[in-house]
């Protein structure tokens, strides 16, 4: 089976941030032999006053492929891992959902899709996750933090939202490669356009030290702009990438 395993709101200014703990779980996962993990993607939620979060207000989602046996060990091991190594005035949520059992995957979407652009309240979250049998809970402090696991689940579902947390290096010549080569990393599923374009595989590539890829059509997608000052091809900038 299929789940998606999202949390949120696990640290503080000092601490190791959420997408560091949401990599301890999937590796541990991985190392207790329950399933396979995806990459960890994080996803951007509205920024307002009146919505408490540490420096960004994102949450952060895997996918995993294990046995259904293993379902509930990974929640009870999840839930255990958030009580213990969430910081100090956090308010840690955990979502976890059973992809190919989910009753109404467009509602949980447009949850996340809202939580981008509007504030949402736990009794919201709750709400949702009774409706749609989804397990939603609070590990510490006000738990508010279920409303970014609750949001960041649906928006991992659509495969169109998110940054793969972290960066890679990819073996160059002079600082630049072919799209046929980025193409070869295991990290990288599709190389385009900001405008969406494929471009042909021989075409050089300009590339910084640090490589980004973003969720799009369920793929890890490597994105490339034209420099129109020396028109070189070269892969985006973590700031270039905000609105993903």
């Amino acid at each position: 089976m299929k789940i998606l395993l999202t949390i949120d709101d696990t640290d503080n200014l000092t601490s190791a941030g959420t997408g560091e703990l949401c990599e301890t779980i999937a590796a541990s996962i991985e190392e207790k032999g329950w399933g396979t993990c995806s990459g960890v993607t994080r996803h951007q939620l509205f920024v307002h006053e009146d919505i408490p979060y540490t420096s960004h207000n994102s949450s952060m989602c895997f996918r995993a492929t294990i046995h259904k046996d293993h379902f509930e060990p990974i929640i009870a091991f999840a839930s255990n891992f958030l009580k213990t190594e969430s910081a100090e005035g956090s308010d840690p949520g955990l979502c976890v959902i059973n992809e190919e059992t989910l009753a109404d995957p467009q509602k949980l979407m447009e949850f996340g899709k809202k939580a981008k652009k509007q504030v949402l309240t736990k009794a919201d979250a709750y709400d949702l996750a009774k409706e749609l049998d989804i397990h939603l809970s609070e590990h510490g402090g006000t738990g508010d933090g279920v409303i970014g696991a609750l949001a960041g689940t649906g928006l991992r579902l659509t495969g169109n939202d998110g940054r793969f947390k972290g960066n890679f290096q990819i073996p160059v010549t002079h600082s630049s490669t072919r799209v046929q080569d980025l193409l070869n990393h295991p990290r990288v599923d599709r190389v385009e356009t900001l405008q969406g374009l494929a471009l042909p595989v021989d075409t050089i590539v300009s590339l910084s030290n640090k490589v980004k890829t973003v969720l799009l059509n369920h793929e890890s997608v490597l994105l490339l702009f034209q420099d129109p000052e020396d028109h070189l091809w070269k892969n985006c900038t973590k700031q270039r990438l905000k609105g993903f």
